[in-house]
């Protein structure tokens, strides 16, 4: 089955089943399409898409709450198309009050996303690793939740609650949050930047068979830790949002540098990806198969019209 004109191959594996499952689902951060497939070719078997990279691959920008609902989607759904696994995607801070968060549901289980998480922080927010964050009441981020497990169509899509409470109230204050918007019918907690690995033990302990996630975010808040140690604290979703992004605009940053003070890259060409292998990973033989398929039955029937 040739996946250009098919489209996606299969169905992705429902992220809910997954969730229940024993080992932690890793997803890195796809800030667009190609990261996407990169992932998924690397064997992970899921996909983030990042709310940091998608402003920074956009617009350039900070993320800083200037991206719309819109602009998320849409790269949510080519992120999607681009991909056979489950993509578990930010939606910042559902884009306004309880009436816009049921659309922002709404467009993005249309768009094939497989979770979404909602933060409780004041528009317009901030990256979870920034300074002087703002939260709403946690009745207000209720409300949210609410509209939002009511709004999706299918229990398969899953409502993560993101509480960034850690850092203006305080750690027990957040655990309260995300106690309460579990009960509101939040699938899974997303307790943002926990400042050591205490703080990322005690969250794990105060929710015993809830499905937590944890975000491995280079250079934040939150201090690395090893997977074997989160996993058995109960963690269930691993995200690593700003891995490929960091390591992208490292190396493009090197070859602009290098084509500046040489003329060329020819210096540090040994370090690419080939045209042909980068060819390939994008899709270009499948697409040259179809040329020759239509090309040949556009023959055969030029040949019978003209007998």
């Amino acid at each position: 089955m040739n996946d250009f004109l098919r489209g996606k191959r299969q169905k992705p594996p429902r992220l809910a089943e997954m969730v229940r499952g024993h080992e932690p689902i890793l997803a890195p951060g796809a800030y667009d399409a190609l990261t996407a497939r990169l992932i998924e070719q690397a064997g992970f078997p899921a996909v983030y898409m990042t709310g940091f990279g998608t402003s920074a691959s956009l617009l350039g920008r900070p993320d800083v709450g200037l991206l719309t609902m819109s602009q998320m989607v849409d790269n949510a759904r080519r992120i999607v198309q681009a991909v056979d696994v489950p993509v578990i995607a930010d939606a910042d801070t559902g884009y306004g009050n309880p009436l816009n968060v049921i659309r922002t549901v709404q467009e993005y289980e249309l768009a094939g996303v497989s979770a979404i998480h909602m933060e409780d922080q004041v528009t317009p927010k901030k990256c979870g690793h920034m300074e002087n964050k703002q939260v709403i009441a946690a009745t207000e981020m209720i409300e949210k939740i609410q509209a939002a497990v009511e709004a999706r169509r299918s229990d398969d899509f899953l409502i993560i609650a993101r509480t960034d409470a850690r850092a203006v109230e305080g750690l027990d204050s957040a655990v309260r949050r995300a106690r309460a918007y579990r009960e509101a019918g939040a699938d899974i907690l997303f307790i943002e930047a926990p400042q050591n690995e205490e703080e990322v033990a005690l969250v794990a302990r105060a929710f015993p068979g809830v499905p937590l996630l944890f975000n491995w975010a280079e250079g934040g808040k939150t201090p690395p830790m090893p997977m074997e140690r989160l996993k058995d604290l109960g963690y269930r979703i691993v995200i690593f949002p700003i891995s490929t992004l960091l390591t992208a605009a490292k190396a493009v940053r090197a070859v602009l540098a290098e084509i500046k003070a040489a003329g060329t890259p020819m210096r540090i060409f040994s370090d690419r990806t080939s045209f042909r292998d980068f060819t390939e990973m994008i899709g270009l033989p499948e697409i040259q198969e179809l040329e020759k398929r239509f090309a040949t039955k556009a023959g055969e029937y030029a040949g019978k019209t003209n007998e």
